[in-house]
């Protein structure tokens, strides 16, 4: 059979062409439009509960993470040139386009009661910039009365200040908020050179955005790293530049068509879907040196051009395709995670990576065809003497030390499997930063002064219209209580809430006196309607926090990055507390936001690895039935490809590297790329076996020389390849390429020494001759 397609790819390799060179086109056309991802990844499920609570958050009160801060600290905070410059700012950022509102200490406002029209007056506390001293230090006094902001806006026990600045949704999710951002910046450092403070930023917006353009350039990074390195291992193995650029053009024709597929899908650019083209440079290589390596050896056998080629596709096409399946079924298990982000990354790389064989299959054979023959000097990589000195040594392990390789194993397991004891699932925020990266260090800076700054939502059901306000405002009361309960928590900031916006309103129905923030009576509060019900503007500012009907309200805090891991104990400890404030059967409170979904998607993640890669080993053992039907072969032949990765989690225990959404993907993509060395072995092993007339230990000696070459150039391209990731500024990304570099060179000795050394001891079982001629 596949000889035949040998044939019909040189047959036919004019219209092969100008069908790889339409769709080429095509893809490249699309690959144009591509777009990065301005949205928040989502990796929950849209069934997940917790997942739809957030959706019905978002319906119910809009985006929870689209406020931006800027803060400092300073003792002059209130000296007159500061502040003037600092009102400047605030005015000049307001009125950029994109920013809904911005809220900072130069625009603060009061509440005055009108009782002539029965009414709240908003009342600016600045309705100028400050020209003396004398203003500066009436503001800070009138700060100083309104308890509303203290802890919101200023912190006036440390001295440090915040502009809270919130996008418009629409500008939120799309590349204009790059241009904001960076404007923003800009802005800002303005008036932090000229007055010589150190300004921080952060805020969802903030990260989002300067995570998206580190995605964005290391993309790049990555791509020309990985062209180079193949370039350089490429050239030091086959000595040839043609065939050297030939790999590296025929790799990248399937880069063009992975990010086609992307934009042709209507995906777009994520830190998953980023890795994509250098992972294919990196994993597509290795089918053009076993295709060209076969190539080379059939030439050195004195076989003519023609039929070296054919040979190529007859004797390697079958184990490259079973090798690329098993790789595809790695990437492809994540469809079954039903989360956005690994299925959009799982389906294009799968597919990409069969695109990509298909690609190597026909433009190697027709380039070779066209090109002349290999000089002497080309084909001396085959002599490989110190290779050669290595796989003798295997073959002889492998024949008389097979006692000594399974204690080895042995021991590796147990070792391993104590460091997997270790492991934790831990996510934070910006956990994928190094510690002194200006986003990690400035949002340490809004936790000790403002206790964090990512969104943490609870959304209060009444169950019933009115709710909030209704039945003597018994509501309002035990929102208090709630906010009572969550200060102790040092965690979470102090809150925005119907409860804070009315204590405000009260301490200006009552005169301004700060004493009155505080929750009036039921009987207060009736008459405090009056005035509300004649207000356009503090109405405007309650429905914020409330429904159109007024049954469902929101408490809206800021929350500390304390990973994934802390923030189920603080809601094991504040749930059972928060349902005795609010009878389950009377309210229905949702905990959410922002930032416990991201950090809860973690444990999603480390449950759906299990799941994944049990299904790609059940599909990989299925593809091990084209091979062998013996079960304890489709059995043993998987523990090459497990043990590797059995190492690599203890290895992640030992030196506290955590799961986290791309070290997670460690395991899946490399159980299938690790099995690929398998399916190479087991093939020749099979071809020697079958089409030969070998005995099991000539077949295995065969394997061992007809493979070991081109398995241990693949695993260095893999190691190097791999390797390029560990220069990324995500931990995470840089964990995940050393990690599964690693894996990858352990599963190339366990395949050439632990796989051959099961094979024999399955034919001694069976009593076959496993002894060497």
């Amino acid at each position: 059979m596949w000889n035949k397609i040998a044939s019909y790819i040189i047959r036919y390799r004019m219209v092969w062409v100008a069908l790889i060179l339409f769709s080429t086109i095509f893809m490249a056309y699309r690959a144009s439009k591509i777009e990065l991802s301005y949205q928040f990844a989502r990796i929950l499920p849209s069934t997940d509960p917790i997942e739809k609570e957030y959706q019905d958050f978002r319906q119910r009160f809009g985006e929870d993470g689209s406020v931006m801060v800027i803060g400092w600290q300073d003792e002059q905070l209130f000296e007159l040139d500061k502040f003037k410059d600092w009102y400047a700012l605030t005015t000049e950022i307001k009125e950029t386009k994109g920013i809904k509102n911005v809220l900072s200490l130069a625009n603060l406002q009061k509440v005055v009661r009108n009782d002539s029209l029965k009414r709240f007056d908003f009342e600016p506390l600045l309705n100028h910039a400050p020209t003396t001293q004398v203003e500066v230090d009436s503001l800070k006094e009138r700060v100083a009365n309104l308890p509303f902001y203290d802890g919101l806006i200023l912190n006036s026990k440390t001295g440090a200040t915040v502009m809270v600045i919130t996008f418009n949704d629409k500008d939120l999710n799309s590349k204009r908020r790059l241009t904001i951002v960076d404007d923003l910046e800009a802005m800002a450092e303005k008036f932090a050179q000229k007055h010589q403070v150190d300004l921080h930023y952060s805020g969802m917006p903030y990260i989002r955005t300067v995570n998206m353009k580190k995605i964005s350039s290391e993309m790049e990074l990555f791509m020309g790293l990985a062209i180079l390195v193949t370039l350089i291992i490429l050239f030091a193995f086959f000595r040839s530049f043609r065939l050297t650029m030939l790999s590296i053009v025929v790799v990248l024709i399937g880069v063009i068509h992975s990010v086609g597929l992307l934009e042709l899908f209507g995906f777009k650019i994520t830190a998953l879907t980023g890795l994509i083209p250098p992972l294919l440079i990196v994993i597509g290589v290795p089918n053009c040196i076993f295709l060209i390596n076969k190539y080379q050896i059939e030439l050195t056998s004195g076989k003519p051009k023609d039929e070296s080629i054919r040979q190529m596709v007859g004797q390697i096409g079958l184990s490259t395709f079973l090798a690329n399946f098993t790789t595809a079924i790695g990437f492809g298990v994540f469809y079954f995670t039903n989360s956005i982000l690994l299925v959009e990354f799982g389906v294009v790389a799968a597919i990409s990576v069969m695109i990509t064989y298909v690609l190597c299959l026909c433009l190697l054979p027709i380039t070779l065809f066209y090109m002349s023959k290999p000089k002497t000097r080309h084909l001396k990589h085959l002599e490989g003497k110190w290779a050669a000195g290595f796989l003798e040594k295997v073959d002889y392990l492998v024949h008389f030390k097979r006692k000594e390789i399974y204690i080895s194993m042995v021991v590796v397991i147990l070792i391993s499997a104590y460091g997997m004891t270790k492991i934790k699932a831990i996510g934070y925020v910006v956990d994928d930063l190094p510690k002194k990266d200006v986003v990690y260090t400035d949002l340490r800076f809004f936790e000790r002064n403002f206790n964090g700054v990512l969104p943490f939502e609870v959304m209060v059901d009444t169950k019933e219209p009115n709710g909030v306000f209704g039945n003597q405002a018994r509501t309002l009361y035990k929102l208090k209580a709630l906010e009572n309960l969550m200060a102790k928590y040092p965690e979470f900031s102090k809150p925005v809430s119907v409860v804070q916006a009315t204590k405000f309103l009260y301490q200006g129905y009552r005169g301004g006196d700060k004493k009155y923030f505080a929750l009036p009576g039921a009987m207060q509060l009736s008459k405090m309607k009056d005035y509300l019900s004649n207000q356009e503007g503090a109405s405007e500012q309650l429905n914020s926090f409330l429904d159109i009907d007024k049954r469902i309200t929101r408490v809206s805090f800021q929350m500390a990055d304390v990973g994934s891991d802390s923030i189920k104990v603080l809601l094991s400890d504040i749930r059972p507390k928060i349902d005795s404030i609010f009878n389950p059967e009377q309210y229905h409170v949702a905990l959410t936001g922002h930032s416990l979904v991201f950090l809860k998607s973690n444990d999603y993640l480390l449950s759906n690895l299990y799941e994944s890669l049990l299904i790609a080993i059940i599909l990989i053992a299925i593809v091990g039935m084209v091979l062998f039907r013996s079960i304890p072969i489709i059995l043993l032949s998987k523990l090459p490809c497990l043990i590797p990765l059995a190492l690599t989690a203890g290895i992640m225990g030992y030196f506290g590297i955590y799961f986290k959404p791309t070290t997670i993907l460690i395991f899946s993509i490399t159980f299938g790329i690790a099995s690929d060395g398998t399916v190479y072995f087991l093939t020749r092993y099979r071809q020697e076996l079958y089409n030969h007339g070998l005995n099991p230990s000539q077949a295995v000696t065969q394997s061992i020389y007809g493979t070991g070459l081109s398995m241990i150039y693949t695993a260095v391209i893999l190691f190097c390849g791999f390797s390029i990731f560990a220069a990324s500024s995500f931990g995470g990304t840089a964990a995940m390429g050393v990690m599964v570099s690693i894996t990858l060179l352990v599963a190339m000795c366990t395949n050439l020494i632990l796989l051959p050394a099961l094979l024999l001891s399955i034919a001694k079982r069976q009593g076959k001759n496993v002894k060497p001629v």
